[in-house]
């Protein structure tokens, strides 16, 4: 391979007016070669040199240890040295050093995938934040988001809980929002979904079964996979959330429907180049019209604790007290808790709104109060008691006198 110098050389005397064939006999190379160095547009690169390396025989075994536990170069080297390893441990370090980078690079990796019309949407929870309520404690404020993977038609909702029923509550609102579903939802490892390795909440689905949309999990510890909707949330707090101020979470979600309408969903998006309101037209979702409403409710039983309250979901909901002890059944809906000992129901009561809540009836604190007080009856007196059958007679004293005399 020649250098930089005799490519250089070998162009200077063709432009000294030099044939080929005089170039050739000063420079000592054949005419072909200098005829093609004449023809190349740029001076030839000479390929790296390859080295070996003592550790060459080794890299299969230990890139295959590395993947598989992450195992530092002071664990390594002494197993690859009773393979016959004799080289320095500051080769072994330098390999795993690439290894290390190459995942980097990997993990970092982002492709973007599009969806065809229908067949895909993403979901997530994100915390608004906490805030204070006029008795002095606070709230958890949280947004469902769900976009369309194809349109990027945006729908949120606000709440204060993110229980199961709760985020059925929200699909069925996005869904009437759409006017239909997508095939597949995809999801993170959300606890409301996700409850194993391999096992999605069996009410869950038995929701997605009802309208008949299969859940695609991501892959865990990469939220590049469902970047529609991480980018959906940080354009929610950028766009809507910041610097805004509501009042209470009524005007919340009032206020972030309009911004849907008037904003998220009219805007050019960057990606698609295109309003998404007008590519939500070209989505075929499966139509909302025709299917019954999925009724959201669960049961489970409980047991009566000495204080007359039954726990659910964290909070405590009271019940008369004559049922202490009793095994009965909460049936929980979106609003409101029943609880019933068989088919009789003992008590209803509001959905708490926060974890760590004493949901109570004014008539169950009354009644647990009036069975804790006992009753106050009298002591006995002490000592014995003797009834006397017969009457004492009672003589007058002229008898006496006379037996004197």
């Amino acid at each position: 391979m020649l250098n930089l110098d005799q490519f250089m050389n070998i162009r200077f005397l063709q432009k000294q007016g030099h044939s080929v064939r005089e170039i050739a006999r000063l420079t000592g190379h054949s005419r072909n070669t200098v005829r093609k160095l004449l023809r190349a547009k740029r001076a030839p690169v000479p390929a790296p040199r390859v080295r070996a390396s003592k550790l060459d025989p080794y890299k299969p075994y230990l890139t295959e240890r590395w993947q598989a536990h992450g195992l530092s170069a002071v664990r390594l080297l002494p197993e690859i040295v009773a393979r016959g390893f004799a080289g320095s441990p500051q080769i072994v370090r330098r390999f795993l050093q690439t290894l290390k980078a190459t995942r980097h690079t990997d993990q970092a990796l982002t492709v973007r995938f599009e969806t065809p019309p229908g067949e895909q949407a993403q979901c997530d929870w994100a915390e608004v934040g906490r805030y204070p309520q006029p008795d002095g404690t606070s709230i958890r404020v949280y947004a469902f988001v769900m976009v369309l993977g194809y349109s990027r038609y945006l729908y949120v909702e606000f709440t204060r809980s993110m229980t199961l029923a709760t985020l059925i509550r929200c699909h069925q609102n996005a869904f009437a929002f759409f006017g239909g579903w997508p095939r597949r939802i995809l999801y993170d490892n959300m606890r409301q979904v996700v409850v194993g390795p391999e096992h999605i909440n069996a009410r869950f689905l038995d929701f997605t079964r009802h309208h008949g949309f299969e859940v695609k999990r991501c892959r865990p510890y990469r939220p590049r996979t469902k970047g529609k909707v991480e980018r959906s949330v940080s354009y929610l707090r950028d766009s809507f959330l910041n610097g805004r101020t509501f009042a209470g979470l009524d005007d919340l979600n009032a206020q972030g429907r309009h911004w849907l309408g008037s904003v998220a969903n009219v805007r050019m998006h960057g990606t698609t180049k295109a309003r998404p309101c007008e590519r939500l037209l070209e989505e075929t979702l499966t139509p909302c019209a025709g299917l019954n409403p999925y009724q959201v409710a669960h049961s489970t039983a409980r047991t009566v604790g000495v204080e007359a309250l039954v726990r659910y979901e964290k909070s405590d909901y009271s019940v008369p007290a004559r049922w202490v002890g009793t095994r009965v059944t909460v049936d929980a809906g979106d609003n409101v808790i029943v609880i019933r000992a068989k088919d009789l129901i003992v008590a209803e009561h509001r959905v708490a709104t926060a974890a760590g809540q004493r949901i109570e009836t004014p008539a169950h604190v009354r009644e647990r109060w009036e069975r804790s007080v006992p009753t106050l009856v009298p002591p006995p007196p002490k000592g014995c008691h003797i009834t006397f059958d017969e009457a004492v007679q009672v003589r007058p004293l002229a008898v006496y006198a006379e037996v004197s005399a």
